[in-house]
C-alpha cells in the first residue's frame, strides 16, 4: 500500500497517523525545546537527570504526537517525529534517546491497532504517560538466551529479571521489558508500571557521553503484571529495529545541529583574534565562517538523511494496514535498509562536525565550562550502539547478491570454542 493509498476495509482513517501540520507541532514545542536547551550545560555538568523536561514534554503533547487524532494525539507521521526529535536534539541529545524505548511502544501499539484496538495505550500516551525500554542483559548470557523471566505466582504473573541499558527507565511511568515465559518458554514484551513494589531503579550508566539518559540498571524482583500486559514477541512491530536506529539518526543530527550551533553563536561574540588571521573580526574571518558553514551544512545534511529513512518506515507502518502481504514485506525491507544507509552516512557526518567545529575557535572552546566536547561525546556514544561496520556490510551485501537485511538481531556472549 502506498503513502496515498485507501486503507483495507473496516480501518478508518482516523485510526491511522499519516501527518499532521509540522510547522503548527514546532510552534508548539519550540519554547521548551529552547528551555531544555538553556539548562542542557547545567545537566551536563552536575549530572541532574531531566525529570522535570521530561514531565513537560510529557505533559505538552509530546509523547502522544504519533497517536492518531481520532484518539487525541497529533496524528504525525514517522519522518514528522524524527524532525521534532532531531529539533530536541539540537537542544539536549539525552533526551531524545531517553525517549527512544517511549516512541517504540508507541510505534508498535499503533501496529497492534491494525488487529486489536488499543485506544486504552492511546489513551494513557495522551494522559502524559511516558514508557522506558529494558531489554539487554549484560554478564554471562549467551547469543539468543534472555534471562529474565516472566512466570505464574499465586493467581496470576510476575516479572524477575536484572537489566542495563534501560534507557529512560527511571523517568517512566511503564518498562518495556524483554522477557522469557517460564510456562511456555515463550519470548515476550511484558509491560510492567515503573513504580510498582519490586522494581528498582539504578543511575548507575558510566559511559562519557549521553549521561543523562537513564540508561543503567533496573531490578525486577516478584513485580506483578497483567497477563494481557505480557505480549509474545513475535507480534512485535516487523520493523522496530529500523525504528530504533531512526531515533539514534535524530539523536546523531541534532548533536551536529547542536554543536555547529553553539559554536557560531561562540565564534559572533569572540573578540580575540589572532595577528595571522584573515580579518580584523573575528566573527569576520572567511576561514571561521567556512568552519562553522561547514559543519552546518553536515547538520542539515544529517536531517536531511534522517528523515528520508523515516520515510521508508512511514511506508511500511502504512502497509501493515494494507491487504497486500507482500508489499508489506517489500515496506518492511526497505525500512530495515533505509535505516543502516542512513546510520552509515550519518554516523561520519556527525562525528566530521562536532569535531571539525572546534576549529573556529581555539583553545578556549575546550574549556571545561562550555561543555562544547558534550556533542562530540554523544555523537560518540549514539554512533556505538548498533555498531555502523555490521551495518555497512549488511547493506553490501544487499548491493552485492541482493541479500534482504536482518529484522531482529541480538547481543550476548560468544559460544564456547570447540576442539
Amino acid at each position: 500500500m502506498s503513502v496515498d493509498a485507501t486503507p483495507r476495509a473496516g480501518v478508518r482513517s482516523g485510526d491511522l497517523s499519516t501527518g499532521a501540520d509540522l510547522g503548527t507541532l514546532r510552534e508548539r514545542f519550540r519554547p521548551l525545546f529552547e528551555r531544555i536547551r538553556a539548562g542542557a550545560v547545567a545537566r551536563e555538568t552536575t549530572g541532574e537527570l531531566a525529570h522535570e523536561e521530561i514531565r513537560a514534554l510529557a505533559d505538552l503533547g509530546f509523547g502522544a504526537v504519533r497517536v492518531p487524532v481520532a484518539y487525541g494525539g497529533a496524528g504525525a507521521s514517522l519522518p514528522q517525529l524524527i524532525e521534532l526529535l532531531t529539533d530536541l536534539a539540537e537542544a539536549d541529545s539525552n533526551i531524545p534517546q531517553a525517549l527512544r524505548g517511549h516512541f517504540a511502544l508507541v510505534e508498535d501499539r499503533l501496529n497492534a491497532h491494525a488487529g486489536t484496538d488499543q485506544s486504552v495505550w492511546f489513551e494513557r500516551f495522551v494522559a502524559g504517560e511516558i514508557a522506558g525500554n529494558a531489554w539487554t542483559e549484560v554478564g554471562d548470557v549467551a547469543v539468543g538466551d534472555v534471562l529474565t523471566r516472566v512466570r505464574p505466582h499465586c493467581d496470576g504473573l510476575v516479572v524477575d529479571g536484572r537489566k542495563f541499558y534501560a534507557t529512560g527507565s527511571i523517568y517512566a511511568d511503564w518498562i518495556d521489558v524483554f522477557a522469557r515465559r517460564d510456562d511456555t518458554g515463550e519470548d515476550v514484551c511484558a509491560l510492567v508500571p515503573a513504580r510498582r513494589p519490586g522494581v528498582t531503579h539504578i543511575d548507575d550508566w558510566d559511559g562519557f557521553g549521553q549521561r543523562t539518559t537513564g540508561s543503567g540498571t533496573l531490578l525486577l524482583e516478584q513485580v506483578p503484571v497483567a497477563p494481557e500486559d505480557v505480549i509474545p514477541f513475535r507480534e512485535r512491530f516487523a520493523y522496530q529495529t529500523a525504528f530504533y536506529q531512526l531515533v539514534l539518526l535524530a539523536v546523531l543530527a541534532g548533536s551536529a545541529r547542536g554543536a555547529a550551533r553553539d559554536v557560531a553563536e561562540a565564534a559572533a561574540r569572540r573578540t580575540r583574534v589572532y595577528s595571522h588571521g584573515a580579518a580584523a573580526r573575528w566573527r569576520e574571518d572567511p576561514q571561521i565562517q567556512q568552519v562553522v558553514g561547514t559543519a552546518t551544512a553536515r547538520g542539515w545534511a544529517a536531517t536531511a538523511v534522517a528523515v528520508r529513512a523515516a520515510a521508508s518506515a512511514q511506508r511500511a507502518y502504512l502497509a501493515r494496514f494494507g491487504d497486500d502481504p507482500h508489499e508489506e514485506q517489500t515496506a518492511n525491507e526497505a525500512a530495515e535498509l533505509d535505516s543502516a544507509q542512513a546510520q552509515v552516512v550519518l554516523v561520519d557526518l556527525a562525528q566530521r562536525a562536532t569535531s571539525d567545529v572546534f576549529d573556529a575557535l581555539g583553545a578556549s572552546g575546550v574549556r571545561s565550562g562550555a561543555q562544547l566536547d558534550r556533542h562530540w561525546r554523544n555523537a560518540r556514544t549514539a554512533a556505538s550502539h548498533n555498531p555502523v561496520v555490521f551495518k555497512a556490510r549488511i547493506v553490501g551485501d544487499w548491493a552485492v547478491n541482493g541479500t534482504p537485511p536482518p529484522y531482529v538481531w541480538q547481543i550476548g556472549q560468544a559460544a564456547p570454542a570447540t576442539g
